[in-house]
C-alpha cells in the first residue's frame, strides 16, 4: 500500500476516535423517548447552599399515576398543592405522580357530616345508661364466639406474642374484637379518600389528618402498596387492628417473618398489637382495674385521663375493695348504668389500653371481653 494511503487511513481513524470521544452519552440516550419515571427509583438533589446538597433516594412508588396538574374533586385546593410540594421536597416523591394520584381522590361528604355530628355529641355529658348501651354493642355472644374461634385458630401466634411481649393473648383478642370483630368490619372507605377529605376539609383536626396522609404515602411506598388500593375506616384506620398510618410506621411488626408488615394478616396483627401495648407502657403481670366502695358522692373528677395517688383517693373518702400497694398514679373511673353508677380505679395497664382509643368505655369493653375470652379458651 502506498505511504500516503496509510497516512490518510490513520488520519480518518484519529478523526473517528475524536468524534466518539466528544459525543455526549446523554444525547444518545435521548434519541428514544423514555417513559415518565414516576415508578422507577431515582436520585433527587436538594440544595442547601452554594456547593452543598443532600442526595435523597426516591424509592419506587406503585401505580402508574401521572398528571401535570391537580384535577378531580380536589382541583384548586391550594393547601393540597402545597402538601404535594412538601412531599416532593422533603421525601423525594415525584410531583407528577402525586398530582395524578390526588386527581383520582374522592371527597367524602358523608365522612365530614359524620364528624360534624360526632363533635356535637362529644360535648354532652354522659347520661345514665351510657355504659350499659356501649357494653351491649361489644359483649354480645356473636362477637365473643368469633373471638374464641379466632383464638383457637391462632393460638400458636398468640402464645408466642404473649411470651415475647408479656401481653396476655386475651387482651390482644379484645382489641380485635372491638375494632373489627376479627375482620367483619374492616371498613369500605379508600384510605386515600378518607385522609385527603379530612386533611383538607375538616378544620378542627385537619393538621392531624394531613400528617396521617403524609405517613400513609410513606407507608405505601415502603411496603410496595398502590396508595389508591387500601381500604379502611372512614377515618383512615386500617386492618384487623385498625392502625392509623403513623401507628403502622411506628409500631407494626412483621410477626410472621415474611418480609412485609401486613395488618390484614392475623399473625402480623397479633404481634403488632402486642408491640403497641408494650411501647405504651404495658406492665406484664399487673392488674388492669379494681372496684371501689362508694358511700357518698365522689368529689373528684373522673375519666381515663385523671391521675390520683392512693393517698389522695383515701383522703377523698373512697374505699378500696382490696388492699392497694402501689406508687403508680391511678385513674378514677365511673361507669353509668341505667339505675346506678359504678366506680373503679384504673391501673397503668388500663391507661395503656386507652392509648389505643382514648375512651373509658372502649378500654372497659376490651377488658371485659378479655375476661370472658380467657374463660372460654
Amino acid at each position: 500500500m502506498p505511504v500516503y494511503c496509510k497516512k490518510l487511513r490513520l488520519l480518518y481513524l484519529w478523526a473517528g476516535l475524536a468524534l466518539v470521544a466528544c459525543t455526549d452519552p446523554s444525547s444518545v440516550a435521548q434519541t428514544a423517548q423514555e417513559p415518565k419515571p414516576q415508578i422507577a427509583p431515582q436520585q433527587v438533589m436538594r440544595s442547601f447552599g452554594p456547593g452543598q446538597g443532600v442526595r435523597l433516594t426516591r424509592e419506587p412508588c406503585v401505580g402508574s399515576y401521572y398528571s401535570d396538574r391537580l384535577s378531580g374533586d380536589f382541583a384548586g385546593y391550594i393547601k393540597l398543592e402545597r402538601f404535594i410540594e412538601q412531599m416532593v421536597n422533603e421525601h423525594g416523591f415525584e410531583r407528577e405522580y402525586l398530582l395524578g394520584l390526588f386527581s383520582q381522590a374522592k371527597r367524602k361528604d358523608w365522612t365530614l357530616n359524620y364528624f360534624a355530628r360526632s363533635d356535637k355529641r362529644s360535648k354532652k355529658p354522659l347520661s345514665p345508661g351510657s355504659w350499659s348501651r356501649y357494653r351491649a354493642k361489644f359483649l354480645g355472644q356473636e362477637r365473643i364466639g368469633r373471638a374464641v374461634a379466632f383464638g383457637r385458630r391462632h393460638k400458636t401466634a398468640l402464645a408466642q406474642a404473649s411470651e415475647e411481649y408479656g401481653v396476655p393473648g386475651e387482651y390482644i383478642l379484645g382489641i380485635m374484637a372491638v375494632e373489627t370483630s376479627f375482620g367483619k368490619h374492616l371498613g369500605t372507605h379508600r384510605v386515600l379518600d378518607a385522609l385527603t377529605t379530612l386533611g383538607f376539609d375538616y378544620a378542627r383536626r385537619g393538621a392531624f389528618f394531613r400528617d396521617e396522609l403524609r405517613q400513609f404515602l410513606l407507608m405505601a411506598r415502603s411496603e410496595k402498596l398502590d396508595p389508591s388500593t387500601p381500604k379502611g375506616s372512614f377515618a383512615g384506620a386500617m386492618g384487623l387492628g385498625q392502625f392509623m398510618p403513623s401507628s403502622f410506621r411506628k409500631w407494626a411488626v412483621d410477626f410472621n417473618r415474611d418480609g412485609h408488615r401486613n395488618l390484614w394478616d392475623p399473625e402480623d396483627t397479633i404481634g403488632s398489637i402486642a408491640n403497641y401495648f408494650v411501647q405504651h407502657g404495658w406492665q406484664s403481670g399487673k392488674p388492669v382495674v379494681a372496684p371501689l366502695r362508694i358511700k357518698k358522692p365522689v368529689p373528684l373528677k373522673v375519666g381515663c385521663n385523671t391521675r390520683y395517688s392512693v393517698r389522695s383517693l383515701q383522703q377523698a373518702g373512697l374505699g378500696f375493695a382490696q388492699s392497694l400497694q402501689t406508687k403508680d398514679a391511678l385513674c378514677l373511673l365511673r361507669l353509668r348504668y341505667y339505675k346506678t353508677d359504678q366506680y373503679l380505679i384504673g391501673y397503668p395497664n388500663f391507661y395503656t389500653i386507652t392509648r389505643y382509643n382514648r375512651s373509658t368505655h372502649y378500654a372497659m369493653a376490651v377488658h371485659e371481653l378479655a375476661q370472658v375470652i380467657r374463660q372460654k379458651l
